[in-house]
């Protein structure tokens, strides 16, 4: 598996990165597959520096916040409307009323929405397969229905925490992981609110109980102190511990 940082910014685009979009590849059956890891704002634009973005197999999406969703709007306009014609309808993975969501989000009605363009699957308890990849879905706590993810494929693990306060769900996505990408929004000592987002230190300690091999750490708003957080996350993980940035590339 390959892993490209598409957009890494916390909460909302910053000056030198969309908000979170994360590109995942694997080659299977002669050919390389593609999923994307949520696709927020400002993130579609950004992708199509690394990558055709027609050539995407499947996007799943954590949880329906506009940092982690809003670009499916411009990617439906650019598969409906693209002067070669329709392209072909792919799956969408995310809480349940994601249809419903992302068509009032382009002001449509809700039927047909953009349902012609993607089909809208709401995650369940059981594991998806795309091509070479093999994805659960962890219910993790936020103030909206919110999932951390975790890929797998050629024996290798990919763990993505989305937007999650410190929970069970997240401690068994990260488990044994190759590569964890874990969000740091908040930092130690502020008066943060429960169940919302990790600070680096907690981040840090998810990645050691998990016994994760690598820590990432992602959507960092514009302003926080992206190395303060990340001495944070290395005061509490011996392992290697590094900040994503947008281009950034993985060999999970």
């Amino acid at each position: 598996m390959r892993l490209t940082v598409v957009g890494c910014s916390g909460s909302y685009p910053g000056p030198e990165s969309s908000a979170s979009c994360y590109l995942v590849e694997a080659e299977h059956g002669g050919r390389t597959w593609r999923i994307l890891l949520d696709l927020g704002n400002g993130a579609l634009g950004q992708l199509q520096r690394y990558v055709d973005a027609a050539t995407i197999d499947g996007v799943f999406l954590s949880h329906l916040h506009a940092d982690h969703c809003l670009d499916l709007c411009g990617y439906y306009v650019m598969r409906k409307y693209h002067p070669d014609g329709a392209m072909p309808r792919i799956p969408v993975w995310g809480p349940t009323d994601t249809a419903g969501r992302m068509a009032r989000a382009y002001d449509l009605e809700e039927e047909p929405g953009m349902t012609e363009e993607f089909d809208f699957v709401p995650y369940g308890t059981t594991a998806i397969q795309v091509g070479p990849f093999t994805v659960t879905a962890r219910r993790v706590v936020h103030p909206v229905t919110a999932y951390g993810l975790r890929i797998e494929a050629d024996g290798r693990v990919l763990a993505y925490s989305g937007d999650t306060g410190v929970c069970h769900g997240l401690d068994d996505t990260a488990r044994e992981a190759d590569v964890f990408l874990c969000e740091a929004s908040f930092m130690e000592g502020a008066p943060n609110p429960p169940d919302l987002h990790l600070t680096g230190a907690e981040a840090g300690r998810t990645a050691a109980g998990a016994g994760s091999r690598k820590l990432v750490l992602t959507h960092v708003p514009p302003w926080h102190d992206r190395e303060q957080v990340l001495r944070e996350a290395q005061g509490e993980y011996a392992g290697p511990a590094e900040l994503a940035v947008p281009g950034a590339t993985y060999d999970v």
